[in-house]
């Protein structure tokens, strides 16, 4: 059977404030040294499984020339504009049913833009047992991160480890985002996962679920799909994608419906959330500073600056993040990096829209 992959291109990126913009999101943006960016990588690594003809990017219709731009070898065909953010189910579903109706049926891998993964033959084998086990019955298969410490800013699966078939095991159930006691539980159990938010299953598998758990979403799917092709597409895409039910994938489908499975993955995954990600996937120095640019330290300690050209000089400080551009000066207190959308919902309240 074909396989196809959808890459989910159309979030903000708050978290990554003030070089995420809205403009210009993080999966846009460099943010290693080799300079190429999160979308490029992510569409890279799966050469190996994945023709670029296979390849489909569904994003909000304000960046598609940002596609078209970072990704110019994607048949601009393969590019699904949203007219407006709807949550994951709705995006899942459209690109879904217009696969479905390009192919009959295909596997579909959906991952999300920004994610890097540092073992890219592990993740493309992974990626592959995952395609096997999503042909079965109406399988839905998620991709699980073994959890190296309690994290709290992200869903678990907790999975039946005794129930596994060439290390695909049933998923018992998804919880939230559990607080440190809980967390701590989560990891010390050995039978939960990282929620990575990538999933591999069949456009008619997932379709099917749709049609069953959210009735609502499915037919007004089926009306866009039905305009698939023809002239009228993209008015009836305008018109219908909005009114489409807000929900996530999660909610709507993976918490309720039968034949759930995940593998887990050891390839070297990070979800780069936020910028203490990036002292993960870049050095440090002596003092365990993240320095990019014309930066001079003295008597500093365990900083993360990206420079913008000007230099910066930091003298007796530590645990910050600091973030320079041409127009605003992010200083965070490491620990609260997670709540750089309050700045931005504050600019919002101060009409500073130039800025978000």
């Amino acid at each position: 059977m074909r396989l196809t992959a959808v890459i989910m291109a159309g979030g903000v990126g708050e978290r990554f404030w003030p070089k995420s913009r809205q403009s210009c999101p993080k999966q846009f943006l460099s943010l290693t040294s080799d300079g190429e960016t999160m979308i490029q990588k992510t569409v890279k690594r799966l050469a190996p499984l994945v023709s670029q003809k296979d390849i489909y990017i569904i994003t909000n219709e304000h960046y598609l020339s940002l596609v078209h731009e970072q990704l110019p070898d994607l048949p601009p065909e393969n590019v699904i504009a949203e007219p407006c953010p709807r949550n994951t189910a709705p995006a899942i579903g459209l690109a879904a049913s217009l696969i479905q109706k390009k192919y009959q049926d295909a596997v579909m891998f959906f991952l999300p833009s920004d994610h890097l993964i540092h073992h890219e033959k592990n993740y493309i084998d992974t990626l592959r047992k995952a395609s096997q086990a999503a042909l079965q019955d109406k399988n839905l298969i998620t991709l699980g991160i073994t959890p190296t410490y309690p994290e709290t800013g992200y869903g678990y699966i907790k999975y039946q480890q005794n129930g596994a078939q060439d290390g695909v095991y049933p998923v018992e159930c998804f919880v939230e985002k559990p607080d440190l006691q809980t967390a701590e539980s989560y990891l010390k159990s050995g039978n939960y996962l990282w929620n990575s938010g990538m999933f591999i299953w069949k456009a008619s598998s997932i379709l099917h679920s749709i049609k069953k758990y959210m009735p609502e979403l499915y037919q007004g799917l089926q009306i866009i799909a039905d305009a698939y092709g023809t002239e009228e597409f993209h008015s009836v895409l305008n018109q219908k994608f909005p009114e489409l039910p807000s929900e996530s994938i999660d909610f709507g489908v993976m918490e309720k419906a039968n034949h759930i499975f995940t593998i887990p993955g050891d390839f070297g995954w990070d979800d780069v959330g936020s910028w203490l990600a990036l002292e993960r996937i870049n050095q440090t120095d002596e003092n365990q500073n993240m320095l990019d640019g014309d930066i001079l330290t003295i008597d500093s300690h365990n900083c993360t600056v990206a420079g913008n050209g000007r230099m910066i000089a930091m003298l007796g400080v530590q645990d910050l993040v600091i973030v320079d551009t041409d127009d605003a000066l992010l200083i965070c207190n490491k620990n609260q990096t997670q709540d750089i959308k309050k700045i931005l919902a504050e600019l919002k309240a101060e009409h500073k829209s130039e800025l978000l």
